[in-house]
């Protein structure tokens, strides 16, 4: 069976003292990277992503969320470096928009997530110009005679999956599936397909 699990936070309900915690738990190139970003949105995004990944890995792997360690990729996700893991390593991904950072996880299979904020008044024809190709802009175009409410979230599907499609990054696309979010346009795609959409997991960090 090849399952996965979605982990979801508020990351602005995030107190500042479990931030500085957690910054414990970060490795020095994840530290470095961290303090690469400018804003301070993007810095508790950051952080909050790592910590919410290492939870969820703990989980699945069975060891506590500070054994988890993580090596930085330019370009890439992080790789997973401890602790060892028998067989295929698991497959994670970590998303973010807005107030909200979600990843994730599976032990069977790569996956890749992207979360978007939908957002109505932002000009998503000139968005679908920057970023669909020829295929996704004639889907995009199908949309057109939709009402607002339903041509909003058509394109912010086609926009998640084009993303979670990029993190996964296999021949093919793999199999992709939309969960349901009242705030978000959700995608999860993975290499193998999934025996069933999994529930989203609302985490609180304390």
């Amino acid at each position: 069976m090849t399952k996965a699990a979605v982990w979801m936070v508020d990351a602005n309900a995030v107190m500042e003292a479990g931030l500085q915690r957690w910054r414990g738990w970060l490795s020095a190139d994840e530290m470095a990277r961290h303090q690469r970003f400018v804003r301070a949105q993007r810095q508790r995004q950051f952080i909050v992503g790592r910590v919410l990944l290492r939870m969820a890995l703990g989980r699945l792997l069975g060891v506590a969320p500070q054994e988890i360690r993580l090596e930085e990729r330019v370009g890439n996700a992080p790789r997973l470096i401890a602790p060892a893991v028998k067989g295929a390593t698991p497959g994670f991904s970590i998303s973010h928009s807005g107030r909200w950072v979600a990843c994730a996880v599976s032990a069977q299979t790569a996956l890749g997530l992207d979360i978007e904020m939908m957002d109505p008044a932002r000009d998503l024809h000139a968005l679908a110009a920057q970023a669909f190709d020829s295929v996704e802009m004639a889907q995009w175009e199908r949309l057109q005679g939709l009402p607002d409410g339903q041509r909003v979230a058509g394109f912010y599907r086609l926009w998640s999956e084009k993303e979670a499609r990029f993190k996964l990054a296999v021949a093919g696309g793999g199999h992709c599936i939309a969960l349901p979010h009242a705030e978000l346009s959700m995608v999860l795609c993975s290499e193998q397909p999934l025996d069933r959409a999994p529930p989203i997991e609302l985490v609180t960090l304390e």
